[in-house]
């Protein structure tokens, strides 16, 4: 059986989900932010390993919380490739935000359009989706899709950060996104879930102006 948990944290409210398989006790963690103990406590409370570290992109809120999770974990860290100089320059990244980062670890894993990415018995295919970033992805499985900071209830990803396109990222969620059934659950970087449907409907920024409604 999945779980998801999702873990609010840090300054910002950036969103870290724990993807659990309950039968196998073991999790994925998705997007470790800043509040790395919080997140590690719930990991520990529900005694579960930890199979992988996945990042949906690599601003600071994001990957801050990664150094920690990964020394008590011993679990491996998956980026795709185009985010690795954020990802490097983590600490750079924090001095701007007033969010204390330390060196982060090399990722052990690159992320490419169509992988399939496992924890337990439970599958994600990896969407390339940049726009917010050039190497964010989307991570799609047992009708849920993580969005990172691509896609929001009411609401896109900013596009004025180093790698950010308004049109790219447009394009990514009408071919990645939108594509996807209406009932599939959306958890995104911060702010509530939703729905496709709901954001297909809803969301300003995809339902006029010739966008697909």
């Amino acid at each position: 059986m999945t779980r998801v948990t999702p873990i609010p944290n840090g300054r910002l409210l950036e969103n870290t989900y724990l993807v659990v398989d309950e039968e196998r006790a073991v999790c994925a963690v998705v997007d470790p932010g800043e509040e790395a103990g919080l997140i590690l406590h719930k990991v520990h409370a529900a005694s579960l390993s930890v199979a992988g570290i996945w990042l949906t992109h690599a601003h600071v809120d994001h990957v801050v919380g990664v150094a920690r999770v990964k020394r008590e974990t011993g679990a491996p860290v998956y980026l795709h490739p185009a985010d690795r100089p954020l990802y490097d320059h983590a600490m750079e990244q924090g001095i701007a935000l007033g969010i204390p980062a330390e060196r982060l670890p090399a990722p052990d894993r690159d992320l490419a359009h169509g992988d399939t990415l496992t924890v337990g018995t439970l599958s994600f295919q990896v969407r390339h989706t940049p726009g917010h970033s050039a190497g964010s992805v989307s991570l799609v499985g047992g009708g849920r899709v993580f969005t990172g900071d691509a896609l929001f209830r009411g609401s896109i990803g900013r596009t004025d950060l180093p790698g950010g396109d308004f049109e790219t990222l447009m394009r990514s969620i009408e071919r990645e996104l939108l594509t996807l059934p209406d009932d599939t659950i959306v958890y995104s970087g911060h702010g509530p879930e939703t729905t496709v449907g709901h954001e297909r409907r809803h969301n300003p920024f995809l339902s006029g102006a010739g966008r697909l409604a």
